[in-house]
């Protein structure tokens, strides 16, 4: 992952071969794409969106400095807190334009974690499974599932991400539902093209020519591949070129400097643009991972001269989603785009620590949705003035809101039945799409959608 990193900060140069090929290898590009599905409950879908933008907010945020906000006298003088609307409270500091636009905005205020340690957290708000070392390196990403479940029928692939290093990828289930993970720049992907021999038509003619003849000298081993893996990355370098010389590729990861600003010039806010075309472009993504890192808020949370800080993090995460709804609800797409916010787990309840800070907490966190059919105006659940326990659950189970329940939300959204499971799976060992959903331990926020 140390090489993703260093490709994401700019530090090496992409290759073509680095963002289509890189994340997987052999064993990842087996052919378990078509193992057996087994039905739980035949569960009743909501099948209310067609994509879901998953902003992870890695180090995990402060549920009560953001979407949770107390008025208490741990706020900065500035923090402006005002409420709305449907019981929704903001700080219209941290998030001038979101405050806004709380008509659209669901906030979750009764969710929890099991876990408290950024490694697993982020492991299980990725999976919704739990970090069991035996197991863990073939539990795939929802988005893998999703992926793998709505088909890689489009020139793009079908689960994308950006700015995430510790990413758990689609293991078993193969290549073709592995996350595409490009960078985002004004200048698009330059690898899409390479216009090295005169015009661009002579060089695409030239490659062309290349490409067929890569294909003859490969025809016997395509044709009777020694194993899947080989037969895997032959169908792989073939999707790899429908997206070469193709403008309806090429313009989903390209903006204007005009948009860029808009965004705010940030790696989340040029993740958002990129996420914003792919939607709009309709040509195969179904899952777009966008992570906004530097949430471990331990020290120094309120001081200006530290970042990065909540005014940095919630403003640059503020400016990106809001111009990120706008756009979409121009261009029809945000009824039926499903937007996530969330990170592995809240931060301690109360007065700051004595270092100005807040540290890991998992009995308390708060989760916001916009689009995708989604209720906005409203809050769900609640916790104590300190945001130490939940007061409220605010859902029919009762309980608290458990990542696995926000997975489920997430599928049944989508149209996908969160109870089924893989017997086909390297250990042998049947992987559940949510553990413990065939049983009816967790389900869908049905509240969600009012």
């Amino acid at each position: 992952m140390n090489f993703i990193r260093k490709n994401c900060a700019g530090h090496l140069p992409f290759t073509r071969r680095h963002f289509l090929f890189g994340a997987a290898n052999a064993g990842l590009l087996s052919a378990h794409a078509d193992s057996a599905v087994s039905t739980g409950r035949h569960a009743t879908v909501r099948n209310s969106a067609r994509t879901c933008i998953f902003i992870n907010l890695n180090g995990a945020p402060s549920h009560l400095d953001t979407f949770d906000l107390k008025d208490a006298s741990w706020n900065p003088r500035d923090a402006d807190i005002r409420d709305y609307p449907g019981g929704v409270r903001m700080s219209r500091r941290y998030f001038p334009r979101l405050s806004t636009m709380t008509q659209d905005l669901l906030v979750m205020r009764s969710c929890a974690s099991w876990e408290a340690a950024h490694e697993r957290g982020q492991f299980y708000m990725q999976t919704a499974h739990s970090q069991n070392p035996a197991l863990a390196s073939e539990i795939p990403h929802i988005g893998a599932v999703i992926a793998r479940e709505k088909g890689a029928n489009g020139v793009v692939p079908p689960f994308l991400s950006f700015n995430q290093t510790n990413l758990q990828g689609a293991t078993f289930l193969g290549g073709l539902f592995m996350p595409m993970m490009p960078p985002a720049s004004t200048g698009g992907i330059s690898t899409l093209t390479h216009n090295f021999f005169g015009t661009s038509v002579q060089s695409q003619a030239r490659f062309d020519r290349r490409f067929g003849l890569l294909k003859e000298l490969d025809a016997a081993l395509r044709e009777a591949p020694a194993n899947e893996a080989m037969a895997a990355y032959g169908s792989y370098y073939d999707r790899a070129r429908a997206m070469m010389y193709n403008a309806a590729v090429d313009s989903v990861f390209r903006f204007t400097t005009d948009e860029q600003n808009r965004y705010g010039n940030t790696a989340i806010g040029r993740s958002l643009l990129v996420a914003r075309n792919a939607v709009r472009a309709k040509n195969g993504a179904t899952f777009i991972n966008v992570t906004q890192g530097g949430w471990d808020t331990h020290f120094g949370q309120f001081d200006p001269g530290i970042l990065p800080n909540i005014y940095t993090l919630t403003n640059e995460l503020d400016r990106a989603v809001s111009n990120l709804v706008d756009d979409l609800k121009s261009s029809g797409d945000f009824a039926s785009t499903l937007i996530v916010l969330m990170g592995e787990f809240g931060r301690t309840p109360g007065v700051l620590n004595s270092r100005a800070g807040r540290d890991h907490y998992r009995d308390v966190m708060s989760v916001a949705m916009l689009g995708g059919g989604v209720r906005g105006g409203r809050v769900i659940g609640a916790s104590d003035s300190n945001g130490a326990r939940i007061t409220e659950f605010g859902w029919s189970q009762q309980r608290p809101i458990y990542p696995e329940d926000i997975a489920a939300t997430i599928y049944s959204a989508l149209g996908i039945d969160w109870t089924k499971s893989i017997d086909d799976t390297p250990s042998k060992r049947r992987f559940h799409y949510v553990p413990g959903s065939a049983e009816g331990d967790y389900v869908p926020v049905e509240e969600v959608w009012g």
